[in-house]
């Protein structure tokens, strides 16, 4: 399995590694992280949580050829969130595009700029005609992400019983902002 490694200025996309459980159970544990994220709506506040979530995404991608990355800081390569896609094949709208940040990082554009290096990933290896993010209908933050990467909103869903927006954007929307940029 190869995952890519993504890199900008500032930080790193890449694989998530088992030295990373403690920086992602920190990330899940935080209310105001997974207020809009959990199922539940509830911190995941214990280390096999982390671990487990590790295990699931680095199976998504092998079994996809794509899944989410471990956001980590340039130069201490420490864990400072998640980016990157989801799509099971059950129970799902589609190929989806995420971001979680860890709470000191918010405010410096670290989602725009990492979900937008994923995004320009996606849709120059993945071939496929849409991209979309499922965000809460109150995770104004998160709306304004995808407002600044060209996604629109659609419609209005559940994911999981939960409410949700879905914002997209079709390859020829990204090509065109591509070539404005």
């Amino acid at each position: 399995m190869n995952i890519p490694t993504l890199t900008a200025d500032g930080f790193t996309l890449r694989a998530f590694r088992e030295d990373d459980v403690p920086a992602l159970t920190a990330l899940h544990s935080h209310p105001e992280v997974m207020r809009f994220l959990s199922a539940t709506g509830e911190p995941e506040r214990r280390p096999r949580q982390a671990w487990d979530y590790i295990a699931h995404h680095t199976g998504h991608w092998c079994l996809r050829g794509y899944g989410k990355w471990a956001l980590a800081e340039a130069g201490s390569d420490r864990l400072i969130g998640r980016v990157g896609f989801y799509n099971p094949p059950y129970e799902w709208p589609g190929l989806e595009l995420g971001w979680t940040l860890a709470p000191e990082v918010w405010g410096r554009g670290l989602a725009t700029r990492a979900a937008r290096l994923a995004l320009d990933w996606g849709f120059r290896t993945l071939g496929v005609d849409e991209i979309f993010s499922a965000i809460h209908p109150l995770n104004a933050a998160s709306i304004r992400v995808a407002g600044r990467l060209g996604e629109r909103h659609v419609r209005d869903d559940k994911v999981h019983g939960k409410p949700c927006q879905i914002h997209a954007i079709s390859r020829s929307e990204w090509q065109k902002g591509t070539q404005q940029a």
